[in-house]
């Protein structure tokens, strides 16, 4: 049986947040832990709170704290807590900002229920889920000129870790990138691991940027 995933929601608009809280009291392995009605009192939560959401699905335009405050201090203060940004502005700057920051999906408040679900299912099982749209605006806002690095010499990933990268990039989770490899899970958490330190990227969200940005991935979804 799966793992329950524990789920923080954030949202000032309390009819809308218990939508989505009733929602997903009725998926299987989804427990909504807790509520908060914006950044700050989502992290006094957080302190508070033993228990820990695996990931936090946090509108960004709140009042007191807003979501993409909160979500840089979150990502300093608890960085194993993913943060799927919700959000009505279907913006490039605001995908762009929000993946820079740190947020593994971007969902549009308008998304249908089975979107929010598949978001949430994917990001628990491989740590980001970016659809056509947000890898397109990944391509177009955050690799302009003025933000690559010049070419970056990659020489330094080995071409095993490379092609774990461009499976990653796929959206593959640990066992089927194992599985396609030949190799065993712990071996691929071990070079994923290495990736995230040689690329100093904070998340898995953050190795698939720095792939688009050097060429290094297939987005072939």
């Amino acid at each position: 049986m799966n793992a329950t995933i524990k789920i923080a929601l954030v949202d000032d608009e309390i009819l809308f947040r218990k939508g989505i809280s009733f929602l997903l009291q009725r998926e299987d392995n989804v427990e909504v832990i807790f509520e908060a009605s914006n950044g700050e009192d989502l992290i006094s939560q957080l302190n508070e709170n033993e228990v820990k959401p695996d990931l936090i699905i946090m509108d960004l335009k709140m009042p007191v704290l807003n979501g993409v405050e909160a979500t840089k201090i979150i990502r300093k203060a608890f960085p194993d807590i993913k943060i799927i940004a919700l959000t009505s502005y279907d913006t490039k700057s605001f995908i762009a900002n929000m993946i820079q920051v740190g947020a593994v999906a971007y969902l549009i408040k308008n998304t249908t229920p089975k979107d929010l679900i598949l978001t949430i299912r994917e990001v628990a099982a491989k740590g980001f889920y970016y659809n056509e749209n947000v890898l397109k605006t990944i391509q177009e806002t955050i690799v302009s000129p003025k933000n690559t690095k010049g070419g970056l010499d990659t020489s330094f990933l080995s071409p095993r870790e490379v092609e774990v990268l461009q499976l990653i990039c796929q959206q593959k989770t640990t066992a089927e990138i194992a599985e396609q490899l030949f190799l065993s899970p712990r071996t691929i958490e071990g070079h994923r691991n290495n990736l995230l330190l040689k690329t100093e990227s904070r998340n898995i969200a953050g190795l698939v940027v720095y792939a688009i940005q050097n060429d290094l991935a297939d987005l072939t979804i």
